[in-house]
């Protein structure tokens, strides 16, 4: 029998694959994805994939064709640009959701999803790779955007931390996949050590460069509330990928 062929897009990444080495299947900044068909509504609503909390990864993994590419090879920001445009192409740019205006009025509205702008890197990126000099300590630390593995193995040392211990370490494991180098010392007794020891303001300065540089899909749109424009966060409900539940 021959293989069923669906329609696919080709879609832009905010990364424009300057993440990613050479010879990757996303180095020209593109991947293509194929239209949601009644396969993938199945993913959706399996149960057992929702409670392990890997639906929306089954569900890209489902869409993406292009060759060699896994979610979990993914820059976040590129892997959260390619579930808004899986959706687009499901069911349309119109996404209805309530939600709270930093005034605390709560209203519904509608988004145009195909609005949303990417963040892109800073000119003259090349590489997954960024160093920042920490205020306080003066220490020199490299530091790369995660991917979708990263954050699945995150994941996986946050759940055992969670088997010996009431306190979970979520900053400092983030900080130990992220820091890459510190002061020219790449060993993981040194990684580890600033993960767990890096002064608060040093960590909070780590943690704004990582978000000013990370590229991403900007969801956040502005709304009328009591006759003025105020941007609000693009909440993302049971509605996202099920526009009529």
């Amino acid at each position: 029998m021959a293989e069923q062929k669906f329609p696919s897009e080709t879609v832009d990444l905010p990364s424009e694959g300057r993440l990613y080495p050479e010879g990757h299947p996303c180095k020209d900044g593109k991947i293509e994805i194929k239209y949601m068909t009644a396969k993938e509504e199945d993913i959706l609503t399996s149960q057992n994939l929702i409670k392990k909390g890997i639906v929306i990864d089954k569900l890209l993994d489902s869409l993406i064709l292009t060759e060699g590419v896994k979610v979990d090879d993914l820059i976040i920001g590129d892997k959260n640009a390619v579930m808004v445009a899986s959706r687009i192409l499901a069911y349309g740019p119109e996404y209805s959701c309530e939600v709270t205006t930093p005034t605390g009025v709560t209203l519904q509205h509608t988004f145009n999803l195909a609005e949303c702008p990417f963040k892109k890197l800073p000119d003259g990126i090349t590489e997954n790779l960024f160093e920042v000099k920490l205020p306080i300590s003066k220490k020199k630390v490299k530091f790369s955007i995660l991917t979708g593995k990263d954050e699945r193995l995150i994941d996986k040392d946050l759940e055992a931390s969670k088997k010996v211990g009431a306190i979970s370490p979520e900053l400092t494991t983030r900080l130990r996949y992220v820091i890459k180098e510190v002061d020219g010392d790449n060993s993981p007794s040194a990684i580890n050590d600033i993960s767990q020891n890096m002064l608060a303001r040093d960590s909070m300065h780590l943690r704004e460069e990582i978000k000013k540089v990370s590229p991403d899909i900007m969801l956040e749109q502005e709304v009328e509330s009591g006759g003025e424009s105020v941007k609000v966060n693009i909440p993302m409900t049971a509605n996202f990928f099920w526009p009529d539940a």
